[in-house]
């Protein structure tokens, strides 16, 4: 499953990254977006989210002091658990599989893209000199007993929870084909 979630849904996402210079697996790294790819095959169904951390726990520096730690120690818990994220119709029967988080805010090594400095589109680029910016990359397996009845994910939840997420660019790959959608709190729901 995750070689087809890779091959398919990064492609338009690795094009996009490649001409507008940006850095980050799963596209670039802009506060108040998060990337998601979706991916449903069979009773399996997987969902990879790559989000500014500044999205979900207000900063972006290793954390310091015992608020921060406090924070990102919550952040992770409510992020091992998707089913509180996302509505999923109850007759779906859907289930947890596997859960993987990474960050460098809880205590895995940054990327190589996050230790380079980039253009701003705001011109800010000398006020960050040196800072790096620091991803949450979520991926959830999900088993479904009844996949045919997902009609559609709703992140209303997600939104709630974590309000300066603004909004979530996805790709998906469904019974339907592949599409791309972006979500906002007003539109949450991702149909099939």
């Amino acid at each position: 499953m995750r070689p087809l979630l890779l091959a398919v849904a990064l492609l338009p996402l690795a094009a996009q990254a490649h001409d507008e210079h940006e850095h980050g697996s799963l596209g670039k790294h802009e506060h108040g977006v998060a990337q998601l790819n979706v991916a449903l095959d069979g009773k399996t169904l997987e969902l990879e989210m790559d989000s500014p951390a500044m999205n979900f726990v207000g900063f972006e520096h290793a954390a310091t002091s015992d608020a921060d730690k406090a924070t990102v120690a919550a952040v992770q818990a409510q992020l091992k658990q998707p089913l509180k994220l996302l509505n999923l119709p109850a007759s779906a029967q859907c289930s947890v599989q596997s859960v993987e988080l990474s960050s460098p805010l809880f205590g895995d090594a940054p990327k190589a893209e996050e230790d380079h400095d980039h253009e701003h589109a705001d011109g800010d680029h000398d006020e960050h000199e040196g800072h790096q910016h620091a991803d949450i990359d979520a991926h959830y397996q999900l088993t479904c007993a009844q996949p045919q009845d997902l009609a559609g994910l709703n992140f209303a939840p997600l939104f709630k929870r974590f309000p300066a997420t603004q909004k979530i660019q996805v790709q998906l790959i469904g019974p339907n084909g592949q599409k791309g959608a972006e979500l906002t709190a007003a539109t949450p729901t991702l149909n099939f």
